[in-house]
């Protein structure tokens, strides 16, 4: 039987790059997630969950093969590429164990090593276009082939998701090298303030980049 607190972070314990020795009255608390819970997991399923049940039917109607295709690009791009070019900056890959245990790639397994900081341009443009690449692909496919009603639903259904999860998700994210992070500067210099290893590695980064520059 799946315990919740098994399955996720103590939330009573501070993140492993944060210096605080409790979360208690931490002016983050309840606008930055550093925890996880089965509702966040459920949501995020639950928003992302109809994209892929209209896909992937429309796109079996249109030919095993081009399911198949679909279904690998899935697999590697979240379970393998996602994770090395944006994942493994997010402080919450720094946690112990060998996978993940987060709201968006729970149990993708951490095949690489831990980079704080900010992404490389490379990086940014590997993971955009993996999700260009995920979500365009049946679209387009319904598209050429001229069906209407399930390019309309499957379009409704992907504005729909990447809405919710920028507008409840997004902004309360703590992986501030996503190129689709939202939070703010103020909450940023604060969660900072509390991971100095996150803010040298931050620093370091820019500093880097603008000598190049």
């Amino acid at each position: 039987m799946f315990r919740e607190k098994d399955m996720f972070l103590d939330p009573a314990n501070p993140i492993a790059t944060c210096t605080q020795t409790s979360c208690k009255g931490c002016p983050l608390l309840n606008s930055l997630h550093c925890h996880f819970r089965g509702k966040d997991l459920a949501k995020f399923l639950a928003t992302f969950f109809p994209i892929f049940i209209i896909g992937g039917i429309g796109i079996y109607r249109l030919g095993f093969w081009f399911l198949i295709f679909w279904i690998v690009s899935i697999l590697s791009y979240f379970g393998l590429i996602e994770i090395r070019v944006m994942c493994a900056h997010c402080p919450h890959y720094a946690e112990p164990g060998n996978s993940l245990k987060c709201w968006a790639n729970y149990g993708s397994p951490k095949l690489w090593r831990y980079r704080p900081g900010p992404m490389s341009r490379i990086e940014k443009v590997v993971f955009l276009g993996g999700l260009i690449l995920i979500f365009g692909y049946p679209l387009v496919l319904f598209l050429i082939n001229a069906v209407w009603f399930l390019a309309g639903l499957y379009g409704i259904a992907v504005v729909g998701a990447f809405t919710l999860m920028r507008k409840s998700m997004c902004s309360q994210c703590m992986n501030f090298a996503c190129p689709l992070n939202l939070v703010d500067e103020d909450r940023k210099k604060s969660f900072f303030d509390r991971n100095p290893s996150i803010a040298t590695a931050w620093e370091r980064r820019q500093k880097k980049i603008k000598t190049v520059a």
